[in-house]
C-alpha cells in the first residue's frame, strides 16, 4: 500500500517502511508524526483519490533525524565596481520512517 501525503508545500509518495527527507518539522528525534493530508491512497491496481483529500485516511511516522542539508554558496558580483557579496546557506530538514498508512 501506497499514499501521497502533502507536507510543506510539497508531495511525497511514500510506503510503509520508507524513509523520506522533509521540511523541517516541529518534532524531535523519536516523536511520532501524523500526516492528515492525504491526496491518494493506493494498493496495487486500486487507487482512491481525494477531492482535494481522502476522507479518513492518515499516515503516521516517527522522526528518525533532524538536521541540516549540505552548504550551498550564494555569490553576487558587479563587474567593474567592486562589489563582492557572499553568502551561505544551510536547509533544515526532518529524516521521517513511515510507520502506518490508514485508509
Amino acid at each position: 500500500m501506497y499514499a501521497i501525503i502533502k507536507t510543506g508545500g510539497k508531495q511525497y509518495k511514500v510506503v510503509e517502511g520508507s524513509e523520506i527527507i522533509i521540511e523541517k518539522l516541529d518534532a524531535a528525534e523519536g516523536d511520532s508524526v501524523t500526516f492528515e493530508e492525504v491526496l491518494a491512497v493506493g494498493e496495487g491496481e486500486e487507487i482512491k483519490f481525494g477531492r482535494p483529500l481522502v476522507e479518513g485516511a492518515k499516515v503516521t511516522g516517527s522522526v528518525v533525524k533532524v538536521g541540516k542539508g549540505p552548504k550551498i554558496r550564494i555569490f553576487k558580483y558587479k563587474h567593474k565596481t567592486n562589489y563582492r557579496r557572499r553568502q551561505g546557506h544551510r536547509q533544515p530538514f526532518t529524516k521521517v520512517k513511515i510507520e502506518k498508512i490508514e485508509a
